[in-house]
């Protein structure tokens, strides 16, 4: 079985207290389960460990579902490892995975991880059907002999704190709700890939940026952003969109960092999305299109200079 190799990879040092979940975006939410999680694990003498999926269940058990990611398998372990939990686990998940029953899915757990402790999110469900609900865990862990417990759905200003009102503030460009659910900015990460070019020819330098079809990302328009690599962290004016004014129909991510004039060709990127300012606009003439990223570099250059108190 395929959970069974990825569980072999980890051999605990000893008795784990775990977590279950997608974790897509690990948002405040996420972080106040890491939190009580490591908590418990201290107060225990355990090891705390996160069992994650590298692919959304919906959409392995439902093709059909657009659903989109939040965070790709890379940044998501990257950002709960920054919680400090002790170990995470990004399991391969797959049809047959889906089809173990919740009993088998835990005694697994217990014998390849030594768990002794598990703590979820308020939703949560496991094994076959998600006959594994909360009612179902909790009977199952008196059987099974290890401790269960669950934490509140956590809410702020804003509401409620999940991976779907974030998609939702991205679908409206409202970076500023994302950020307050998230409790950090949006990000995407990806590789400079060639572009046309037409960014350089018109006096605004662009990095074309890759990205997997299946992130998800915010509303289409211009958006002011900060730009990292290499450990330094750049202004910036990034575009999301289609690039209409070419007529080209196809989903671009394009970034100018401003005052910064060097090759980004194979570079990665990381993006954090900070601000909306406009939407796309087709211009008739490439001329147009460059006096309005100059106006749109001294919108961005201004808003973040603002939001740092300079």
């Amino acid at each position: 079985m395929s959970l069974e190799n990825d569980l072999a990879d980890f051999t605990p040092t000893e008795s784990t207290y775990l977590t279950i979940g997608v974790f897509d975006g690990v948002h405040l939410g996420h972080k106040a389960l890491l939190s009580e999680l490591i908590t418990r694990a201290k107060q225990k003498g355990m090891q705390s460990g996160v069992i994650t999926f590298k692919q959304h269940p919906r959409r392995v058990i439902n093709p059909c579902n657009e659903l989109q990611f939040l965070t790709n398998t890379q940044l998501k372990i990257k950002l709960i490892k920054d919680e400090g939990v002790d170990f995470v686990i990004p399991l391969t998940f797959t049809t047959e995975i889906a089809a173990i029953s919740a009993s088998d899915f835990i005694s697994l757990l217990q014998k390849k991880l030594r768990m002794q402790g598990l703590i979820v999110g308020p939703d949560f469900a496991l094994g076959n059907a998600r006959k594994g609900d909360i009612s179902f865990l909790q009977n199952l862990a008196k059987s099974m002999n290890f401790e269960f417990s669950t934490i509140p759905p956590v809410k702020n200003s804003i509401g409620t704190v999940s991976s779907t009102s974030i998609r939702n503030a991205l679908a409206a460009g409202d970076m500023e709700k994302a950020y307050h659910l998230l409790g950090r900015y949006f990000s995407i990460e990806g590789e400079v890939i060639q572009g046309t070019g037409t960014g350089k020819k018109i006096g605004f330098p662009t990095a074309n940026l890759y990205v997997d079809a299946e992130q998800a990302l915010p509303l289409e328009g211009i958006y002011a952003t900060r730009t990292g690599f290499d450990g330094k962290s750049y202004d910036s004016v990034t575009f999301i969109g289609k690039r209409a004014t070419f007529g080209d129909t196809r989903r671009t991510i394009e970034t100018h960092l401003i005052d910064y004039n060097e090759d980004l060709y194979h570079k990665n990127l990381k993006i954090d999305i900070i601000y909306r300012l406009r939407s796309e606009i087709r211009f008739d003439t490439a001329d147009q299109l460059a006096k309005q990223i100059g106006r749109d570099a001294i919108a961005a250059k201004n808003y973040l200079n603002n939001l740092d108190g300079k």
